[in-house]
């Protein structure tokens, strides 16, 4: 059986994996990227959402609670809108037309679906539902209260048995895996992780208590929500208001709801189900022992630095923008004008990226992360790599120098890393964390992700642009190290002001 280390080496990039690499695109087979249900019942969804008027960065630094003990159908829908939905529409010569949606993706192939199970809710029927960016409508899967599944599915995690209601996040590995092969199991948690993001910062924006939960048996959520378990599979869950535990639940029969063929054939990457299987847990008395050892782990000391860290600057007055109007024009950018951000703009990002995240059990995702810098232009601080600690809050140099070249090529030779004004790689200490189990690297994954997402987010709130961008695994770990030796990088966006477009 593949550990989930043997997964982690052997998906990586290197200059040779890249060189060697033959694959190509088989537009014939190109993946729809919905999931369209023929038969199951449709609801619309409100349209008229309303706007939040709380500042994005402070929405982004929020640490998930909230005094909404009920989420009603609205709030339903602008957080789905606003994490899943369709956001833009663009149409290229030629006719093509693409949707856009409202986090960042791997590839624009969308292949993380959002699912709903909840109690009796205003304007909503107990239930299990898909939401469908297609037509905005939630889709009826089973009628009934079953809350009660998940609950027992999570150990008894505490948020998941008060939840009126629940999101769970789920990849069909076939329509990211078309373009990006067995890296895809990686990219789960990467889409999974930014829909997150957005969806934290709406729900901090409209009061609505959420927390994201990694640890649950695999099988019964699959079997709850009609997912096979080999090709298409649950990845987390969100527990969203707090209330009384659920009653017991209903029976839960075999669902045989027909989908829309993805495309005329699928092709196969046994690498990922073997991931999958590895990272997976059977009962919840297995979810239960991997929480407690995954919280008993110490940290590791950090290797020391080459100077005394660099305080951030005092939060300095920020722009108001609205979480929902930065989600409705965050893109992605394709150049970086080569010029400096100011140190203020940089610590706020910093600050949003790392104010906390919500996880099992009352636990901090954040504790899973260690953000690292490569700064080409940052107004009064040296150019070079360095290590950021949130408690302080501040930065600890590495190196010294301008890196520019050098973060090109570590973006497998694009351009973007090395004209942004900063690369931030979110690691993670995966030795350490995997002996508590392997279901640890989702964890790990999810959580940078998170972070990077809403360092995504927070760009777009001063006016910035950013990207998410792939690497070379070892050459980044080796630039960062002996700080980061033993490491891995699980998340990079690069940030910086945007280039006029001609």
């Amino acid at each position: 059986m593949t550990s989930i280390a043997e997964y982690h080496e052997r998906s990586k990039h290197s200059p040779a994996s890249v060189r060697a690499s033959r694959h190509t695109l088989d537009w014939a087979i190109q993946p729809l990227p919905f999931k369209i249900y023929e038969d199951a019942p449709a609801l619309p969804l409100p349209r008229d959402l309303g706007a939040s008027a709380r500042p994005a960065l402070s929405a982004l630094a929020a640490p998930g609670g909230g005094e909404v003990a009920t989420p009603d159908l609205r709030h339903l829908a602008r957080l789905l809108h606003l994490s899943a939905g369709i956001t833009r529409r663009r149409t290229y010569p030629g006719g093509q037309v693409m949707d856009f949606r409202a986090a960042a993706c791997t590839g624009a192939l969308y292949h993380i679906d959002v699912y709903v199970a909840c109690g009796a809710l205003p304007g909503l029927a107990a239930g299990v539902y898909q939401f469908g960016p297609h037509d905005g409508a939630l889709h009826q899967l089973r009628r009934g209260d079953f809350r009660a599944v998940l609950a027992e599915a999570s150990g008894g995690e505490p948020a998941v048995a008060a939840a009126p209601a629940l999101l769970v996040c789920a990849s069909t590995f076939w329509r990211n895996a078309w373009k990006y092969q067995a890296r895809t199991y990686r990219h789960c948690f990467w889409d999974a992780g930014t829909l997150l993001a957005n969806l934290l910062a709406v729900a901090a924006a409209d009061g609505v208590p959420a927390r994201v939960v990694v640890g649950f048996a695999d099988a019964a959520v699959n079997a709850l929500l009609g997912l096979d378990g080999a090709r298409e599979v649950a990845l987390s869950l969100v527990a969203l208001g707090r209330g009384a535990p659920p009653p017991p639940a209903p029976a839960v029969p075999t669902l045989r709801l027909a989908t829309r063929p993805l495309s005329a054939r699928e092709v196969d990457y046994p690498l990922i189900r073997a991931a999958h299987a590895a990272t997976s847990l059977a009962d919840a008395t297995a979810v239960r022992a991997w929480r407690t050892r995954l919280a008993a782990l110490a940290p590791r000391p950090a290797a020391a630095g080459m100077g005394e860290p660099v305080p951030l600057p005092a939060p300095a007055p920020a722009p108001a923008r609205p979480i929902d109007e930065v989600i409705r024009r965050r893109g992605s950018a394709r150049r970086f004008a080569r010029a400096p951000i100011a140190f203020d703009a940089l610590a706020a990002m910093l600050r949003a990226a790392s104010g906390g995240i919500p996880f099992d059990d009352g636990s901090d995702g954040m504790a899973l992360v260690e953000p690292h810098l490569i700064v080409h232009a940052v107004t009064d601080l040296p150019p070079g790599t360095y290590a950021f600690d949130r408690r302080a809050p501040a930065l600890t140099p590495l190196s010294r120098g301008d890196l520019r070249a050098v973060a090109g090529h570590l973006d497998l030779g694009q351009a973007l890393a090395a004209e942004a004004a900063v690369n931030v790689y979110c690691l993670a200490d995966l030795p350490r964390l995997l002996d508590a189990g392997d279901r640890s690297y989702r964890a790990a994954a999810l959580a940078a992700a998170i972070a990077g997402g809403k360092l995504y987010l927070a760009t777009y709130a001063l006016g910035l642009g950013a990207t998410g961008l792939t690497f070379f695994d070892d050459d980044v770990i080796e630039l960062f190290s002996p700080h980061a030796a033993g490491k891995a990088v699980m998340f990079l966006v690069a940030a910086g002001p945007p280039a006029p477009r001609l």
